[in-house]
């Protein structure tokens, strides 16, 4: 299959609109191929497990030369096109971004979009585990997810971390900072953000009065 859903989840209501049937714990799409003469079936599970496989309608045989990188010829590669074209559709319209792993970074991410409607937003194609919120009203960023690894924010180790970039008031820096559980604002301006470790060591409460607390920082203007 070609690897269109990398670091992707499905979102299921969007599979519904976009025509797969729920059966069990499975959402199931057909799609006619090459003029009716094959179907193409998917399968998603809850798990975010996907299948598919194009079965020919004249003799009921599945038809598998569009995965044999070998196969080559212009019957086949009109095949595979078609069929990476309809997987590519499925991603982009029915599948969100799965970049960060852990616990609190997922709750996190769920708490911003249920309380603010906001998503992030992926910036760099070359640090695809980096990405943003900002505000809708004057676009202004109130938070970051970022991928480093321990030494690069000034702890023991080269571990591989998320950290959550906030704004804060400058007057309290010298307060929140400890070095522990916040820090002064990994790839920010030091005067202005902090970062959390998203390690537990913070319960979600306080992260998120923290967040909300960046989010009307940077309504105020400058």
């Amino acid at each position: 299959m070609v690897d269109v859903f990398k670091n992707k989840v499905p979102n299921f209501a969007k599979l519904l609109n976009f025509g797969f049937g729920q059966e069990g714990d499975s959402y199931v799409y057909s799609r006619l191929m090459n003029d009716g003469q094959f179907t193409l079936h998917v399968v998603i599970t809850k798990d975010g497990n996907i299948s598919a496989k194009i079965m020919d309608n004249d003799f009921g045989d599945e038809y598998v030369l569009h995965l044999v990188a070998e196969a080559t010829g212009e019957y086949v590669g009109k095949i595979r096109a078609e069929y990476n074209d309809i997987l590519q559709k499925i991603a982009d319209e029915c599948f969100e971004w799965k970049f960060f792993k852990s616990v609190q970074a997922q709750e996190i991410i769920q708490y911003v979009e249920q309380r603010y409607g906001d998503e992030l937003e992926y910036l760099w194609p070359k640090f695809p585990n980096n990405a943003i919120w900002r505000r809708k009203d004057n676009k202004k960023w109130y938070g970051a997810i970022l991928t480093t690894t321990k030494d690069k924010i000034g702890l023991i180790g080269q571990e591989t971390i998320e950290v959550l970039d906030l704004r804060a008031d400058k007057d309290m820096l010298p307060q929140i900072v400890d070095n522990e559980k916040y820090f002064a604002g990994y790839h920010m301006n030091k005067q202005h953000w902090i970062s959390i470790v998203l390690d537990g060591k913070l319960e979600l409460v306080e992260i998120c009065q923290r967040l909300d607390d960046s989010y009307k920082l940077a309504k105020i203007k400058k």
